[in-house]
């Protein structure tokens, strides 16, 4: 049977503010590239069911590139979407080249599975991103 495990810090705070529902908490950044660049590159880190969301505007036509180094996954979400994916880490790899279709903002959504999610495992990553 298995059995779904809170982070202390999170059943902490629920108990203290009376809550009945989780909501974890996520983060949402918008990623810039300097001046003359097309590409960029952050470190941070995941913990448990938590994710870190990360906003890149691009142009239909560009193609945009990720890679990420650590335990953890990430999926592309195009420009609209409600959580569909048109490229997932877990089945795919840890390197994406895709070309985008649309214009707008895509989603990079950093994630943790399995038990590493279940049991709150925290794990440090870096991402690095291109648009060309």
């Amino acid at each position: 049977m298995r059995h779904a495990f809170l982070c202390l810090p999170l059943l902490a705070s629920l108990a203290l503010t009376g809550l009945s529902s989780v909501s974890l908490a996520q983060s949402r950044e918008v990623v810039k590239f300097a001046a003359g660049n097309d590409n960029a590159s952050l470190s941070a880190s995941v913990t448990g069911q938590e994710y870190r969301d990360y906003i890149l505007g691009a142009q239909a036509g560009q193609t945009m590139s990720v890679s990420l180094i650590g335990d953890a996954y990430f999926n592309i979400l195009p420009p609209g979407s409600t959580g569909e994916a048109i490229y997932n880490g877990s089945i795919d790899g840890a390197d994406a080249v895709i070309p985008l279709t649309a214009s707008g903002d895509y989603t990079v959504r950093v994630y943790m599975m399995g038990n590493d999610a279940d049991t709150c495992v925290t794990q440090a990553f870096t991402l690095s991103f291109g648009i060309m």
